[in-house]
C-alpha cells in the first residue's frame, strides 16, 4: 500500500509505502527531515503525527516511550505509514543539494591521542572529493554488511582526506580493528555525507557548542569552517570529559580562543582525580553552560556526544534557559557494538 504524507507547516506532500520509513520516503521525494543515527536511538528525528496511523517500528531504549506515542510523537527514521498522514516536522532544504556517494578510501594515518581515542585520517582517491556540510558524518561499510557511523572532523574546504575521531568501545567490531589490526594503507569503503547536524549560516545568533568526548569531532569541523569563512558570531565551546585526558585536543581549542576575541573555550571535567591536578571547571558540561547562560533565548546551541548528555542539554536548555526548540541542533553518538 502507498499513502500520502503531508508535512506541516510547509504543506509539502510525498508518497510513502508501508515498507519504508517516513524519512526515507521524504528523501526519495526530495525533502529532508532532521535525523541523526537513523537507527532509532538518538531521537533527532522525533516529530508529531497530527493525523493518521503509523507503525512505530523498533525505537531503542528511551528514544520513544509509551506516553510520547500516546501524545502522537514518533521517530520518523523508524515509523512507517499505515494510512494517509499529516505530520509536523521541520524541513531542511540544503542537504538535498549534496549527493550521497560510496567511495573507497585508504588509511593515511592513525594517531592515538588518548588511551581510548584514535584520530583516523582516510585518503580519498586522487580524482575524488567528498562534498559535505561541516558537522555531517559518513558510514564505514564493513565486510559483513554492517555500518559504523563517524562524524567528519575536517572542514569542507579540506576535503582531500577525511578525519574521524574513534573511541575504543568494548566489543566494538570496527573499533577493535582500529585499535588492533588496522595499519596504514588499509582500504575502507565509506558512504556519505549523512546527517542534518551542520551550521545554519542564515542566522547571526551567538552559538553555544556543547560536546562530550569524541562529540568534539563534528564541532571541530564546524568551528574550522567558521574560521575559514570569517564568520564572527560569538562562540562559546563547552567540552566535557570524565578526566582531563578525555579533552584530547585541548591545545587546539585553546589556540582558537587565543586567536579570536569572539571565541571562548570552557573545558569541563566531571571525575578528576588528585593525580590529574585539575584546576578548571568541574561537573556536568551542560550544567556549566547553563550557569554561564541562564537565558539562552537569543542563542543557538549545537550539542554532540553521548545521548544522555544531549538529551539532558535539550531538556534543560529549553525548559530552564528559554532556548527555543528550533534553536537546538544535536547529534547523539549512539555506539554500535556486537555481543560477545
Amino acid at each position: 500500500m502507498t499513502y500520502t504524507v503531508t508535512i506541516k507547516p510547509s504543506g509539502n506532500t510525498f508518497s510513502a509505502s508501508e515498507n519504508e520509513s517516513i524519512i526515507d520516503a521524504a528523501a526519495r521525494a526530495g525533502f529532508t527531515l532532521p535525523y541523526g543515527c537513523r537507527n532509532g536511538t538518538c531521537a533527532s528525528c522525533k516529530g508529531k503525527v497530527l493525523e493518521g496511523t503509523v507503525d512505530h517500528g523498533s525505537p531503542q531504549g528511551s528514544a520513544l516511550v509509551d506516553f510520547e506515542k500516546k501524545a502522537g510523537l514518533t521517530l520518523f527514521c523508524q515509523a512507517s505509514a499505515r494510512s494517509d498522514l499529516i505530520i509536523e516536522a521541520r524541513e531542511i532544504a540544503t542537504t538535498g543539494d549534496i549527493e550521497v556517494r560510496r567511495l573507497p578510501s585508504r588509511v593515511q594515518s592513525i594517531d592515538h591521542v588518548a588511551d581510548d581515542v584514535a584520530i583516523l585520517r582516510l585518503k580519498l582517491p586522487s580524482n575524488e572529493q567528498l562534498q559535505f556540510f561541516a558537522g555531517q558524518y559518513v558510514d564505514i561499510l564493513l565486510r559483513d554488511g554492517k555500518r559504523r557511523s563517524y562524524s567528519m572532523a575536517n572542514p569542507p574546504h579540506d576535503n582531500q582526506h577525511i578525519e574521524l575521531h574513534v573511541r575504543n568501545m568494548e566489543n566494538g567490531t570496527f573499533t577493535a580493528q582500529v585499535f588492533g589490526s588496522m595499519k596504514e594503507k588499509d582500504i575502507l569503503r565509506i558512504e556519505g555525507p549523512l546527517g542534518t547536524f551542520f551550521l545554519r549560516e542564515d542566522s547571526d545568533k551567538p552559538i553555544i557548542f556543547v560536546a562530550s568526548g569524541t562529540g568534539f569531532a563534528p564541532i571541530k569541523s564546524i568551528i574550522e569552517h567558521i574560521i575559514e569563512r570569517k564568520i564572527e558570531r560569538p562562540i562559546s565551546l563547552y567540552w566535557g570529559g570524565r578526566r582531563p585526558k578525555d579533552i584530547y585536543a585541548q591545545e587546539l581549542a585553546e589556540k582558537w580562543a587565543n586567536t579570536a576575541t569572539h571565541f571562548k573555550f570552557i573545558p569541563v571535567v566531571s571525575d578528576a582525580t588528585t593525580d590529574d591536578v585539575w584546576s578548571g571547571r568541574t561537573g556536568l558540561v551542560h550544567i556549566a553552560a547553563m550557569r554561564d547562560f541562564p537565558d539562552m533565548s537569543g542563542h543557538e546551541v549545537y550539542s554532540c556526544g553521548v545521548p544522555a548528555m544531549v538529551e539532558a542539554a535539550h531538556n534543560d536548555f529549553t525548559s530552564k534557559c528559554r532556548l527555543p526548540e528550533d534553536a537546538f541542533f544535536s547529534d547523539a553518538f549512539t555506539p554500535s557494538v556486537d555481543p560477545k
